[in-house]
């Protein structure tokens, strides 16, 4: 059996620090390089876009929609109607739902489809039903209800948001509700 020396004491003191100081800057310098990183990306300017690149455009406030919601809500009650009013912004998103007490649990989701509907195509649902007669795939577009109760919100001419209603025994009372929601931004 063959006899390995042992390091001295201060050899080993000395290796163990170099070791550490070897690890430590490594894990320093791949830590300073992702910080380092990540700071250039935060500090990069943004594009400034120049010229007729964008655009501006008109939306419903909150208070508007809720506004409309409501007295399509109430136009229903006035009526013993119970249903569920959805206004969506030009890009179906939606803004608001009201939930009248009693409304059928299908309701709340006719209704922002309904919206989207009427906004999408700048025109009351009830005319797009004509539309299926001719291009009867349309109804085939995802998020849209081709069913009477939806109507659309103008500004300048232009579609802003959509008011949908469901709920009520027929598409024309649900239209007329939604009706009464545009009208009230008038």
């Amino acid at each position: 059996m063959k006899h390995v020396k042992k390091a001295s004491k201060r050899t080993r003191a000395i290796t163990g620090a170099s070791l550490a100081a070897a690890v430590a800057l490594g894990g320093f310098g791949a830590y300073s390089a992702s910080a380092s990183d990540t700071a250039r990306a935060v500090a990069a300017p943004a594009a400034n876009v120049k010229g007729n690149a964008t655009t501006t455009t008109t939306h419903l406030t909150i208070d508007a929609a809720v506004k409309a919601a409501q007295a399509a809500l109430d136009a229903a009650g006035k009526e013993g109607q119970k249903v569920t009013v959805a206004v969506v912004d030009r890009n179906g998103n939606t803004i608001v739902t009201l939930r009248g007490d009693g409304a059928g649990p299908q309701s709340p989701e006719s209704a922002v489809k309904k919206a989207y509907t009427a906004v999408a195509w700048n025109a009351p649902t009830s005319e797009l039903v004509k539309r299926l007669d001719n291009a009867p795939t349309l109804k085939d577009i995802p998020g849209t209800l081709f069913l009477a109760g939806g109507a659309p919100v103008t500004a300048k001419n232009a579609p802003i948001a959509g008011i949908g209603v469901a709920g009520a025994p027929s598409g024309a009372l649900d239209e007329k509700f939604a009706r009464a929601g545009v009208d009230a931004l008038d």
